[in-house]
């Protein structure tokens, strides 16, 4: 007897290729009495065929509309949109609860339909941390992509990154980065990063990436940056990667007169953590987010520097990323039975406490 009804709907934001689960994943949830429908999907870097051979019942892409009432809408990024009552639990990064743009519309859908929303960014433990999240490849990919600018800076190539596009795994991205590190021109040379917040989940997975290239990484956390920025360790570094989210007011890590001194080595920052609209932005060098087609900005043109900020990193490695995050929120998924207990109250508490007064 079908334990939960769990349906997967089709991603429809462009070049999304992530998902919320896996093939694994779906098996596991059919193997503990769940129903599990999956949209087809020619986005989704797992292959329909993956799906059917662990016997989950497949479906037209968008079909969740019209899905049994009782079946839970699983999803990754925001829904398509329309105006239509949503009658259905979901659960998505919906990205509304800090009132983002359109976010009253899409909660009053929510409130006129009956529905409700799990939000993933608010699944959290006892210690209010997220339960899921895809930080260690955010800075996996950051790092990577640091990397590759700055083999191509070396050739003089202008912009050093231009439309990328995701890798298929993770293998193929090391070799790829092999291969551009081998066609510098000097090939005894090799970019040292400095990573800061290297003990949190994107700032391992800088570390990890450097590591993997056998490229030297200052690995700096709490400890290291206790006595404030700005840091001038971090133009002696050719690359800088910051995986640390401020939500305090603090000196900033760089500035752009500490960028103007001579004897600058960085040529390339990644800012993992992104935030160059927020008030405690650490890095007060840059105003604008930068994406997969224009991944660079450049900062400096005499001695060159390019920023990458880039809000969706993962995506460059959508078949890790998806599985580590999957498995993640694959412990909790099976818990849908009793959503009295666990990570949901507290989401759901949340949802009414953002539409009572719509």
């Amino acid at each position: 007897m079908s334990k939960v009804h769990l349906w997967l709907r089709a991603e429809t934001k462009p070049h999304e290729q992530r998902t919320a689960l896996s093939p694994q994943g779906a098996k596991v949830l059919i193997d503990a009495g769940f129903k599990v429908t999956v949209e087809c999907s020619s986005q989704n870097i797992f292959n329909d065929d993956l799906y059917h051979q662990v016997n989950a019942d497949l479906v037209a892409q968008g079909s969740w509309v019209n899905a049994p009432k009782d079946a839970i809408i699983l999803g990754l990024k925001e829904l398509p949109e329309d105006d239509f009552p949503l009658v259905h639990q979901h659960i998505y990064f919906a990205h509304v609860y800090k009132e983002q743009a359109g976010w009253q519309a899409l909660l009053s859908r929510f409130k006129q339909g009956g529905g409700e929303l799990f939000d993933l960014e608010y699944l959290v433990d006892a210690q209010q941390r997220r339960i899921a999240a895809f930080g260690y490849w955010a800075g996996f990919a950051g790092a990577a992509l640091s990397v590759l600018a700055w083999a191509n800076q070396q050739q003089n190539i202008t912009p050093p990154l231009a439309d990328i596009s995701s890798y298929q795994d993770k293998q193929q991205l090391l070799v790829a980065l092999e291969q551009a590190l081998e066609q510098t021109n000097n090939i005894v040379i090799k970019p040292k990063l400095l990573v800061i917040g290297a003990k949190g989940r994107s700032g391992k997975g800088a570390v990890d990436l450097a590591k993997a290239l056998s490229l030297e990484v200052l690995e700096w956390d709490l400890a290291e940056t206790k006595k404030g920025g700005p840091f001038e360790e971090i133009i002696h570094a050719d690359i800088f990667i910051n995986c640390v989210l401020i939500n305090k007011d603090l000196p900033p890590f760089i500035t752009k007169e500490l960028l103007s001194k001579d004897e600058r080595k960085l040529s390339v920052i990644v800012d993992v953590s992104c935030d160059p609209y927020g008030s405690y932005n650490p890095l007060p060098i840059y105003q604008q987010c930068t994406t997969f087609k224009v991944p660079c900005l450049r900062i400096e043109q005499t001695k060159v520097l390019d920023i990458i900020a880039i809000d969706h990193l993962p995506s460059l490695l959508p078949k890790e990323s998806s599985e580590d995050y999957g498995q993640q929120l694959l412990t909790h998924l099976l818990t849908l039975d009793d959503k009295s207990q666990g990570v949901w109250p507290t989401a759901l508490a949340l949802f009414n406490s953002k539409t009572k007064d719509l």
